[in-house]
């Protein structure tokens, strides 16, 4: 597909999403302020799924464990269906607590301006990217936009410097948090097995382990992420639940757990059955990590659709709501069809563009084997589980990159 067709079919996308935000909001004042604020949205992303699904299933591709073809269809399907299913958080409209609203001086239009500001040059800065072949974090992107927009519309002192500090903090903290974690995985991994004189015998005892750890961390992120929309109703229909608003980290762990001991129930025996068909090499075992990278990447794209479709539609959800209510909320509750616009535009990013970047991941940084992309993908998930709970604003991107060095 040449670069003028899958332009076309950007464009085309982004139409098609103006036309329905006007449908949306019909004849009210600034109607085409929404108009323009969805098509920024749609644009943002379709720039996340070009650069930063590279994370999730760049190590997969780079290892020869699944093609092009496949990364994509199954990051396309898995990172819409995360922000479909399990991404309809409420937003902060001042994103994460980086500006004050009350400094707009309750002019809703003025927040308007900040914002589709800060969704317009995100989005180029991340499409300057893609073309530079370079993965950044799409969520310092809407930060720094958010930011900009801010300054502008109301000062330096609109801003929250210790919200600030601690993002600039996490440039550090998320590629070393990585690289240290993916090393250490894989040192247990090359220690345990490969450097053993039995190497089967030894891969029957860690592989089925690490593919429940893997397990584990997935579900944990997944209940903490995905359970609270529903656990209202989870709480109702089953009783036997802790009565809470949503599931803490005490509830995940012990999902997570369950999980984890599901799987190791469930994998052992199928993976000494077919290591017993093997011989003793360490091509051998490599190959015993390919179907869990498969795994990997759809978890790690489900959870990605979950949590940074907000990158592209926090601000336009902040938007709508202020064209609506003619107001500026603290927060502002995200429309299906903003969702929508999120999913399918990242999906439609990824398929068209995101094959630039995933080469770049997956095998210009260093060359994976797939223990090694393994390691990365673990490294990954758990790291984004300790994240979330320490209240570090950790980027996914930067866990990956440190991680893709942290094994080479």
């Amino acid at each position: 597909m040449n670069n003028t067709f899958k332009m076309i079919i950007g464009a085309g996308f982004a139409v098609a999403v103006a036309f329905y935000a006007n449908s949306i909001i019909g004849q009210a004042t600034h109607a085409g302020f929404l108009v323009l604020a969805a098509v920024f949205g749609a644009y943002m992303a379709m720039n996340i799924g070009a650069n930063d699904v590279a994370n999730n299933v760049g190590p997969a591709y780079g290892s020869g464990a699944i093609t092009m073809t496949g990364v994509i269809v199954i990051a396309a399907i898995f990172e819409a269906m995360g922000a479909l299913v399990a991404g309809g958080d409420v937003v902060g409209t001042i994103k994460k607590g980086i500006i004050d609203p009350a400094a707009f001086g309750g002019d809703p239009m003025l927040f308007v301006y900040a914002m589709s500001a800060a969704l317009l040059a995100a989005a180029l800065w991340l499409n300057l990217a893609t073309w530079l072949k370079a993965p950044v974090s799409t969520t310092h992107s809407i930060v720094g936009g958010v930011l900009g927009g801010g300054i502008a519309a109301g000062g330096f002192a609109i801003v929250s410097w210790g919200t600030m500090g601690k993002i600039a903090a996490s440039w550090v903290i998320s590629p070393v948090l990585g690289g240290v974690i993916a090393a250490i995985f894989l040192y247990i991994i090359k220690s345990q097995i490969v450097y053993k004189e039995d190497m089967l015998g030894a891969a029957k005892k860690i592989v089925p382990i690490l593919v429940s750890i893997m397990a584990a961390a997935f579900l944990t992120y997944l209940t903490l992420k995905g359970l609270k929309h529903v656990w209202k109703e989870l709480t109702t229909m089953m009783s036997f639940l802790p009565q809470t608003k949503k599931p803490g980290i005490g509830i995940a762990l012990t999902f997570g757990l369950i999980g984890a001991i599901i799987t190791y129930i469930v994998v052992k025996p199928k993976l000494v059955a077919k290591i017993e068909t093997m011989d003793n090499s360490r091509a051998a075992i490599n190959a015993l990590f390919a179907i869990p990278l498969v795994f990997a990447a759809i978890l790690l794209s489900f959870a990605h659709g979950a949590n940074d479709v907000a990158n592209a539609v926090g601000p336009l959800a902040a938007v709508n709501d202020a064209l609506v209510n003619l107001s500026i909320s603290k927060k502002a509750a995200i429309p299906l069809w903003v969702m929508v616009v999120g999913g399918v535009g990242i999906s439609i990013g990824l398929a068209l563009f995101g094959p630039r970047l995933i080469k770049t991941v997956g095998s210009e940084i260093t060359e994976l084997d797939q223990m090694r992309a393994f390691s990365i993908m673990m490294a990954a998930s758990i790291t984004v589980v300790i994240a979330s709970q320490l209240g570090l604003p950790v980027s996914s991107t930067h866990i990956a990159v440190g991680a893709v060095f942290g094994v080479g």
